[in-house]
């Protein structure tokens, strides 16, 4: 598919899965990069300005880097990943019967240069009973997840409609990465024009 190695700027064995579903074999490097969110700071610009952090840690010359962050955002406040069970609780009892955006930054790097975006999906959720909640915690699943779910796993059944890319829900929009890669794989040559 891309004539250089492709390097996967994060530790996230979803994105993986994503991007061997199409065909590629990524090397892993993970970014250590701090995600916090800046005073201030629009979720949107958070999530591509940390994917543009992560690339920016691991790119190295003759490569094609790709690199992501996802958050979900309800109301204009971000959910992250939870860590805790407590805190998963929260967030999915605050997701139960709402409708919330999950929103992944992208970016690449390669010969041709650097592109990063945002993709938003919006996903609407049944209303959940408590009990739901504690026995999908209880997996243990939430802890990684932004958010608090995964759609790829039990979380898909808290799920009633989604607009927008489900590969971003999963934490990559594979569509809009493949298309940003291939816009840096080749340098310009300004002899083609």
């Amino acid at each position: 598919m891309f004539s250089l190695p492709v390097v996967l700027a994060s530790a996230s064995p979803r994105r993986l899965d994503l991007l061997r579903s199409v065909g590629l074999e990524p090397e892993v490097r993970p970014a250590d990069v701090v995600e916090a969110r800046r005073p201030g700071e629009d979720p949107v610009a958070m999530v591509e300005r940390l994917a543009r952090d992560k690339r920016d840690a691991v790119a190295r010359a003759g490569e094609l880097v790709l690199a992501a962050d996802t958050v979900v955002v309800l109301d204009g406040t971000v959910l992250g990943k939870p860590g805790t069970p407590e805190v998963a609780v929260d967030m999915l009892r605050r997701l139960s019967g709402r409708r919330h955006h999950v929103v992944t930054g992208v970016a690449v790097a390669g010969p041709g240069g650097t592109a990063s975006t945002a993709v938003s999906t919006e996903v609407a959720w049944r209303t959940l009973a408590d009990d739901e909640v504690d026995a999908y915690v209880a997996t243990g699943e939430p802890l990684d997840k932004a958010g608090g779910y995964g759609i790829q796993g039990g979380g898909a059944d808290f799920v009633e409609s989604l607009v927008g890319s489900r590969d971003n829900v999963v934490g990559l929009p594979v569509a809009t990465a493949l298309e940003l890669l291939a816009s840096v794989e080749v340098a310009d040559d300004p002899w083609r024009r």
